[in-house]
C-alpha cells in the first residue's frame, strides 16, 4: 500500500513503538510524526494537517472519534528541598496552603482546584516548571509531562485523588474510516497482522485429512476373484 499518513502527537506521548509496527506493516507508506502544543492537536486534526492524532482527554473533541488508549498517573511537582520531600504520595488536601499553578495547556478537569490560587496562569507546563523550580508554588500534571519536564533540582510523587488525563487516539468523524485510519487503529489497539480490520492475510492452504485423500483418490479397483482350485479326492487303500 502507498501513500503517506500524518500522526499528531501532544508532548509527554511517545508514538515511537506504534511509528515501528506501522513500517513494519505499511514500509511503502510514509509515516510522518509531528509534535504539537496539547491545545492544538485536534484544530490539526479537523483542519486535515494531521490524519490523526496521539492527545489528552479530556479536551475539545467536536467533530471527532478519540479511542481512549490508558489512563496516565497525575503527579505533583515541587522542589527537591519542599517540605514534600520525603512523601511517596500526596492526597489534594495536603496541597490546601500551597499555590498551585494551572496552565493554560492544562488538561485536567478540576471540578474545584485546590490550593491557594495564583496570580496569573502560565502559558504552558514549561513555564510553570520554571516557576516551581524557582520556589514558587506546586504544579500538577501527567506523570509523562513531569517526565518531559524533568529537571536535577525538582521532584515528583503521585497525587492520590487528582483528575486523571487518559491519552487517546482522535480522528475525524466520517461514516467510513479511511483504510490507513484503520490500520492505525488496529496498530495502537494492538492488533495482530490477520487481525479481521488489519492488513488481509493470504489465507494458508488446509491440508485434506487422511479420509479426504483417499475420497479423491477415488474408489480402490476392485481385485478380480480368483476361481478356487478343485482338489481331487484321495483313494482310499
Amino acid at each position: 500500500m502507498t501513500g503517506s499518513f500524518t500522526l499528531a502527537y501532544v508532548p509527554g506521548v511517545t508514538p515511537g513503538k506504534w511509528a515501528r509496527v506501522w513500517q513494519e506493516r505499511l514500509p511503502e507508506t510514509e509515516l510522518t510524526l509531528v509534535q504539537v502544543p496539547g491545545a492544538d492537536a485536534a484544530a490539526k486534526v479537523r483542519s486535515g494537517e494531521a490524519d490523526a492524532a496521539l492527545l489528552r482527554l479530556p479536551g475539545d473533541r467536536a467533530d471527532l472519534h478519540a479511542i481512549p488508549l490508558y489512563t496516565e498517573t497525575s503527579v505533583v511537582v515541587f522542589p527537591k528541598d519542599h517540605e514534600f520531600a520525603a512523601a511517596d504520595e500526596l492526597w489534594l488536601s495536603d496541597l490546601a496552603e500551597h499555590v498551585l499553578w494551572q496552565p493554560l495547556d492544562d488538561t485536567l478537569a478540576w471540578d474545584a482546584v485546590p490550593g491557594q490560587p495564583p496570580v496569573e496562569r502560565p502559558e504552558t507546563t514549561a513555564d510553570a516548571v520554571q516557576i516551581v523550580a524557582a520556589g514558587v508554588g506546586l504544579l500538577v500534571v501527567p506523570q509523562s509531562l513531569a517526565r518531559l519536564h524533568h529537571r536535577k533540582d525538582l521532584k515528583y510523587v503521585p497525587l492520590a485523588d487528582a483528575p486523571q488525563s487518559r491519552v487517546a487516539l482522535s480522528f475525524p468523524i466520517r461514516d467510513e474510516n479511511p483504510e490507513l485510519v484503520e490500520h492505525m487503529i488496529g496498530i495502537v489497539r494492538g492488533r495482530t497482522v490477520n487481525s479481521t480490520r488489519g492488513p488481509a492475510a493470504e489465507p494458508a492452504k488446509k491440508k485434506p485429512q487422511p479420509h479426504q485423500q483417499q475420497q479423491r483418490r477415488g474408489p480402490a479397483p476392485q481385485q478380480k476373484k480368483q476361481p478356487a482350485k478343485r482338489v481331487k479326492p484321495r483313494r482310499g487303500r
